[in-house]
């Protein structure tokens, strides 16, 4: 009798244990920043998509997944040039789909656009970022396919046929948030290296999750009249000098807004 008694409370104390430890767990935890480049790498590469055709090549980003469609979000300006809005999408596995061009008058002005390919293939759809989380300083990774390769300092290689080899990764950090958007919505400075062929390639936050689509380059050969703001004005020449330093995102509020 008294050794069943002790079990009890051996059995009643243990129940109680494990009980306490469940719901002394929190309900939620924060993300984990992830700690190596190589790591968004994988992500980037996942998401990261490149489209073509006869006169144009540049980038995109996978947003979105319905049944056997999925939609691309890209710049505007990358898918501009095509007679028929047909383009060819490049996805990771080094598959080839045709891409349709959507009527984008939802974005207005702004320099993004959306491309859609049937595939009944699992690609990875990007996660998107709290854009209000975003602050100065920032790590950020943006992902895209340049255009060309430099062999030596006196040779440069199409890339145009290297399929999924022409990925490039490059890492830096948010330096300018303007109250004021550029035109064409452009409103993320980031040092980052971008280089012709990475325009509606994504820019990732150190999770690997979404933040805005490259656009523009350092130096912009049209000088400042590439930094006039949406409301006509432009900038100083000391914040000119600044701006022009950097790589140009349109933040992914921007999609966001348009939906």
């Amino acid at each position: 009798m008294v050794l069943r008694v002790v079990l009890l409370c051996c059995l009643v104390i243990l129940v109680f244990g494990l009980r306490e430890n469940v719901f002394s767990q929190p309900k939620s935890q924060a993300l984990t920043p992830i700690s190596e480049d190589v790591s968004v790498s994988v992500i980037a590469k996942q998401v990261t998509v490149r489209i073509f055709n006869d006169r144009i090549v540049g980038s995109g980003v996978i947003v979105e997944r319905r049944g056997k469609i999925y939609t691309v979000l890209t710049c505007a300006h990358v898918v501009a040039e095509s007679p028929n809005n047909r383009y060819s999408i490049l996805t990771p596995d080094g598959k080839i789909y045709e891409g349709r061009l959507l009527n984008s008058q939802q974005f207005g002005n702004t320099d993004l656009a959306l491309v859609q390919f049937n595939s009944v293939s699992n690609y990875q759809v990007a996660a998107i970022a709290d854009p209000q989380t975003l602050t100065i300083g920032d790590p950020v990774y943006a992902a895209g396919f340049p255009n060309w390769h430099w062999s030596n300092s006196q040779t440069i290689d199409s890339t145009r046929d290297w399929g999924g080899k022409a990925f490039q990764l490059t890492s830096g950090e948010v330096a300018m948030l303007p109250e004021k958007s550029l035109q064409d919505g452009y409103q993320i400075g980031y040092t980052n290296e971008i280089e012709q062929g990475m325009s509606g390639g994504p820019v990732l936050d150190r999770f690997g999750r979404l933040i805005g689509i490259n656009g523009r380059l350092k130096y912009p050969p049209q000088g400042i009249n590439a930094f006039i703001f949406a409301d006509g004005t432009t900038p100083s020449d000391e914040l000119f000098n600044q701006m022009q330093s950097l790589s140009w995102a349109v933040p992914i509020t921007k999609f966001h807004k348009a939906l």
